[in-house]
């Protein structure tokens, strides 16, 4: 939005200000006008201000007009402060709220609401910013005035400013919030504002069961909402789905109850339903495009990918997440089968968050159809394209063709990004990756070092290091000083757990080996650590437990070579 247009509106003449009238040169009073007297009026009341302040009051409405926010919100400031009008106080706060000027918005909300004790929305103003600077007891006197006048006092505006204070503020609040509810217990926005408040407090079962005994929390919309994710974050979603039905009967027409309800049943695997619901919601909102768009995502989910592609494609007509609309459309020609139209929406995204996920998919497409040279002819454009995705694009590519293997390939990929950018973390990190494949640990270990050199708490780069030294060399103890900064900076890493481990078990530490290794595997059950944990296990005498932990990793991945290699060595076969 233009500022200045926007201000402009905020800026109208001022309503409360008294209209001025030239005399006549001559000091002759006008001619009394002949014609019939109008109906009496109740007579317009008009503040009084002295030639100062309107001067001051009429340069703020120029100085908005020329942009000169600055000057405006100034000159209002200082004029709502002199005079105490209400109406100036009010044109100051609404000034100041727009620019985001947080203490002057605060400041001359509290002289709106002193001079207009009985205006609702001045009593809110000066709540909600005292909530906003953290002063709730002072807030919650205001609320009391508004709630006293059966206005939207926004109870829940001041439950959620509150979530991020310390929990003595929270427990005061919600005092200030029985104390209200004694009075008036069937408010719904009370209501509402406290079950909040003890949600932020870890309380959910409090806050739901204080919803579930209320009346007005059955039929008011918030707290119904609020009882649906209370319940869902309560692993009870199946509960929430009939109480958003009742809800949506007695309230057919809002969007934000039916839009809950629809992804309830997403997250419940309901997908037909879902997609009928969403369906629904675009049919009787057919100009929003968020409902559109979560429409084909769940057709997606569902595999319904021909009404899935028809969403989408009217998303791209309407201009309307073009980007992530043709990323989709490529995920749907590829289960259609067709991967050269999927090649095509993919290269017509942009710049944005599906812009790699997209040069992925096709640099996918293409190498698992043997066009290496058109993967990378892509990739080497979209570098010339979008410069400023070019390390992460030479990183894929490079990533690409090592998981096929291809490491030569792979290995010329990095070091054309090194030429680019000498000295780019990620790219030497990648370079010390494929140097280890290649059997060049120097390369490895020069790389690693330059990193760490760089960034000392590089928990990845020190881990990385140390388990080569303690895998492929026989420099134990300086392998275990490196894993043992790693684990000091990321103690619940299994990758960091499964290097201290092995590296306890090179040095003869069978037994804290076996405890680090059985620690790695319980977090995560990877092939190689399973194969090194067998080993320890096996070389400690329990071949037994150790051919039942090979046996389970092999299941998962059956063509592990560690898993393979290590069972040849120490049994002198690949199978069980």
């Amino acid at each position: 939005m233009n500022k200045s247009v926007a201000l402009l509106t905020a800026l109208l003449f001022l309503g409360g200000c008294q209209t001025l009238f030239p005399s006549d040169t001559d000091g002759t009073p006008p001619v009394e006008d002949a014609s019939p007297a109008p109906e009496e009026s109740k007579p317009q009341v008009y503040g009084s201000f002295s030639r100062e302040a309107l001067f001051a009051l009429l340069t703020a409405e120029l100085a908005g007009q020329r942009n000169r926010f600055d000057i405006a919100l100034g000159n209002y400031v200082q004029q709502a402060n002199a005079t105490q009008d209400p109406g100036v106080a009010e044109r100051a706060f609404r000034i100041a709220e727009y620019l985001g000027a947080e203490q002057a918005a605060l400041d001359t909300a509290l002289i709106w609401a002193k001079n207009a004790p009985d205006n609702v929305d001045a009593q809110r103003a000066a709540a909600i910013q005292l909530a906003r600077g953290g002063r709730y007891d002072e807030s919650m006197t205001y609320m009391e005035k508004v709630l006293q006048k059966q206005g939207d006092t926004h109870f829940d505006f001041l439950a959620l400013s509150a979530a991020e204070t310390d929990p003595d503020t929270r427990a005061g609040l919600l005092q200030s919030f029985d104390r209200l509810l004694e009075k008036s217990p069937d408010n719904g926005q009370l209501l509402f504002g406290k079950a909040l408040l003890l949600q932020q407090d870890g309380r959910s079962e409090e806050a739901l069961e204080l919803l579930e005994d209320q009346p007005a929390s059955q039929r008011e919309i918030a707290p119904l909402l609020l009882r649906a994710r209370l319940l869902q974050s309560l692993k009870r979603g199946d509960e929430a789905i009939p109480l958003l039905e009742k809800g949506i009967k007695q309230h057919p027409d809002d969007k934000r109850l039916r839009l809950t309800y629809a992804r309830l049943l997403v997250e419940q695997d309901r997908l037909d339903d879902a997609k009928g619901e969403f369906s629904s919601l675009v049919q009787q909102f057919p100009d929003d495009d968020d409902l559109r768009f979560s429409l084909a995502l769940v057709c997606m989910e569902a595999k319904a990918w021909d009404e899935a592609a028809v969403y989408l494609e009217e998303l791209v007509e309407r201009q309307s997440y073009v980007d992530a609309a043709h990323f989709n459309l490529g995920r749907v020609y590829e289960e259609r089968k067709d991967p050269e139209s999927a090649l095509i929406e993919y290269g017509l995204v942009g710049p944005g968050n599906d812009f790699l996920p997209a040069q992925l998919r096709q640099t996918e497409i293409l190498l698992d159809s043997g066009r290496a040279e058109e993967a990378s002819a892509r990739l080497a454009k979209a570098r010339d394209t979008q410069p400023d995705y070019a390390i992460q694009l030479y990183l894929m590519e490079a990533e690409a063709f090592s998981n096929r293997q291809q490491t030569d390939r792979a290995w010329n990929v990095i070091q054309q990004g090194l030429e680019q950018f000498p000295e780019d973390l990620n790219l030497l990190y990648t370079r010390a990756m494929l140097a280890e494949k290649r059997n060049d640990l120097a390369q490895l270990e020069k790389d690693l070092r330059f990193v760490i050199e760089r960034e000392p708490d590089n928990a990845m780069a020190l881990n990385a290091l140390g388990y080569t030294l303690a895998d492929r060399t026989t420099r134990y103890e300086e392998a275990r000083t490196l894993i043992e900064q790693a684990h000091q900076l990321n103690p619940e890493d299994p990758a960091i757990l499964d290097s201290l481990g092995w590296v306890n078990f090179r040095l003869g530490n069978n037994a804290e080996a076996e405890r680090l290794l059985r620690q790695a595997i319980e977090r995560f059950p990877d092939h190689e650590v399973a194969a090194h944990l067998g080993e320890v296990l096996w070389t400690s005498g329990k071949q037994r437990e150790a051919r039942q932990v090979w046996a389970k990793a092999l299941k998962d991945q059956p063509d592990s070579p560690i898993l393979r290699s290590t069972l040849l060595r120490l049994t002198g076969s690949e199978t069980l």
